[in-house]
């Protein structure tokens, strides 16, 4: 393969921007160009549903210090957006018309917020929380409505519950699942969550429908519900997931995996010459799972894209890193690693879940896909090494033996 002297990302996100980083990192001299449509010089998003919100941090944590970017030589676009990409001709158009031809594409464009399809969803006072303004903008009206509705039980519904209560805003949570958390977690380690936040003020709307939102131009009134119930809000916070950006992609031509992702392989490469696909929208074909596989947290963006920095200019690796998350809620932190199904998997459990201080295991044909440390912090290196080289264990192991005995 020979050295491409162009390299066009397109998104200045987590992905994007590591990806840039990575090419500098590794020597690589010649031209890089970033597409990125926010105005944002390009940041992480764990604080913008942890820190920022809680109004901890005025600041996300940046890629890199704002002058990295001109001291590297990356021709960094702010507010820019990509058009559409022109593979025969190796072409990105932007949104003015200018043409940015390429040796080496990458996209990494990120998820946008769903919107639930109900009356009411476009109102004053309905918000979502995906970027930096979003999460200002949110934090904001923390401090001066009294009640919110956060329609959404998972990470990013759950977070922004504990932000809004310590601002004192009266918060009910409503989802359609029995308990928060519940595609992940599964019902008895999501328990854990539903008491935390409920010890906390939360109120909990579960197993239940939303019919509208109702309001007028003056903002957000209530929630109403598909039984009849209102829920009287000031402000509403839609936290339903998020879509991968494939448009451009789609557009383009490129294949579209089952989830909804850009379709890479092991390597980061799509079936396109010489374009690649990074972060949110990557349906990676991970030879630890033998599938496909699409993670949106920040871990996954943030290594994909210095990952793939390597593959656009020669190296042919595959990416192997299991999935990884943290989360803080109140006095409870977390970090999950690999990728369990709650439904099928064993669930063990090492420590007490009543104290909130355990490590949650899910086991699959006797070895461990995924595991959670509670406010336990001493086993991280082994519970990576248990998920990354699924190491043979049983149950009683895991809740008796020590830990790091079980991988060395």
């Amino acid at each position: 393969m020979s050295q491409p002297q162009r390299i066009v990302i397109i998104g200045a996100g987590l992905a994007g921007a590591s990806a840039a980083a990575g090419l500098r990192d590794r020597g690589y001299s010649d031209e890089i160009i970033v597409l990125g449509n926010e105005t944002h010089q390009p940041y992480e998003l764990p604080a913008l549903s942890k820190g920022l919100l809680l109004g901890d941090a005025e600041e996300p944590d940046w890629v890199r210090e704002a002058g990295f970017y001109r001291e590297h030589d990356i021709d960094l676009r702010l507010g820019s957006t990509a058009a559409r990409v022109e593979l025969g001709a190796r072409v990105v158009v932007d949104g003015e018309g200018a043409e940015h031809r390429y040796d080496r594409l990458l996209l990494a464009t990120g998820s946008q917020p769903r919107r639930l399809p109900i009356g009411g969803a476009g109102l004053p006072g309905v918000r979502t929380l995906r970027t930096l303004d979003d999460s200002l903008a949110l934090r904001e009206n923390f401090g001066r409505v009294g009640r919110a509705v956060i329609i959404g039980a998972g990470w990013i519904g759950t977070e922004a519950a504990a932000a809004a209560r310590r601002h004192g805003v009266e918060v009910t949570v409503v989802d359609r699942i029995s308990s928060p958390l519940l595609p992940v977690l599964g019902e008895e380690v999501g328990g854990v969550f539903r008491d935390l936040h409920t010890e906390n003020g939360v109120q909990w709307r579960l197993n239940a429908e939303i019919a509208e939102i109702a309001g007028g131009e003056d903002g957000v009134r209530a929630v109403r519900l598909g039984d009849g119930t209102e829920l009287p809000a000031e402000l509403v916070v839609m936290a339903v997931g998020a879509a991968p950006r494939v448009d451009l992609a789609h557009a383009a031509g490129l294949e579209l995996s089952d989830d909804g992702g850009v379709a890479v392989d092991a390597g980061l490469r799509t079936a396109a010459p010489d374009v690649y696909a990074a972060g949110d929208i990557a349906s990676h074909f991970h030879p630890r799972y033998g599938r496909r596989v699409r993670v949106e947290h920040w871990a996954n963006a943030k290594n994909q894209g210095a990952h793939v920095a390597g593959n656009l200019i020669g190296e042919a690796e595959p990416y192997l890193n299991s999935p990884y998350f943290f989360s803080d809620q109140y006095d409870l932190g977390c970090e999950y690693r690999g990728l369990a199904d709650p439904d099928t998997d064993e669930l063990v459990v090492r420590g007490d879940l009543a104290k909130r201080e355990f490590i949650a295991f899910w086991l699959r044909d006797g070895k461990v896909a995924a595991a959670m440390n509670v406010n336990a912090w001493d086993d991280g290196d082994a519970l990576k090494a248990l998920v990354d080289g699924r190491v043979a264990v049983t149950a009683q192991q895991l809740r008796e033996a020590d830990l790091a005995a079980l991988v060395s």
